[in-house]
C-alpha cells in the first residue's frame, strides 16, 4: 500500500491500544449510520454506537479484521482515523454461548427489577449482548 492510499487507523479503549496500523478503508458504526473512511476523507468527529469496526487491508485476499465496540467517538482527518471506544474486543474472541447465557440471566434480572433505572440499565446490557451476537452471526438479533 503506498502512502497516498493509506489511512493510519488507531483504536483505543480505556484498557489498551488495540490497533495502530495503516488500512485501505475502515467501516465504523456511526450513530447516524455506518461510515466508510479512507485516505483523503473529510475531517470530522463522529459519535459511535455499539457495533463492528471493519478494517480492510490493501490485500483483497485477506479477510477484513472485525472489532466489536460498545460505543465511543471517532476523530477523522484526511490521513488518520482514531477511535476512542468505551470497550472493544476482537470479534473472534467473542464467546457466543457465554453471551447467550448472559442474555438469559439479564432477562431474568429484568423480570425481577422494579425500579425504572434498574430496568433501563439491564436493558442496555441486553442490547449490548444482542449487538455482540449480531457481530458474531451477521444477523440482527431481536
Amino acid at each position: 500500500m503506498n502512502e497516498t492510499q493509506a489511512l493510519q487507523f488507531e483504536l483505543v479503549s480505556p484498557e489498551e491500544k488495540l490497533v495502530s496500523e495503516p488500512v485501505k478503508m475502515a467501516v465504523i458504526p456511526g450513530e447516524e449510520g455506518e461510515l466508510g473512511i479512507g485516505a483523503q476523507h473529510a475531517s470530522l468527529v463522529a459519535s459511535l454506537k455499539p457495533g463492528v469496526v471493519t478494517l480492510h487491508k490493501d490485500s483483497t485476499n485477506e479477510a477484513p479484521r472485525k472489532i466489536f465496540i460498545t460505543g465511543g467517538f471517532a476523530d477523522i482527518t484526511s490521513t488518520n482515523c482514531t477511535i476512542l471506544a468505551e470497550e472493544a474486543i476482537d470479534v473472534t474472541k467473542l464467546d457466543q454461548a457465554k453471551i447467550e447465557q448472559d442474555i438469559k440471566d439479564l432477562q431474568e434480572d429484568m423480570s425481577m427489577a422494579s425500579e425504572p433505572l434498574d430496568k433501563k440499565r439491564i436493558q442496555r446490557k441486553i442490547d449490548l449482548a444482542k449487538a455482540k451476537i449480531s457481530a458474531l452471526t451477521g444477523k440482527i438479533v431481536l
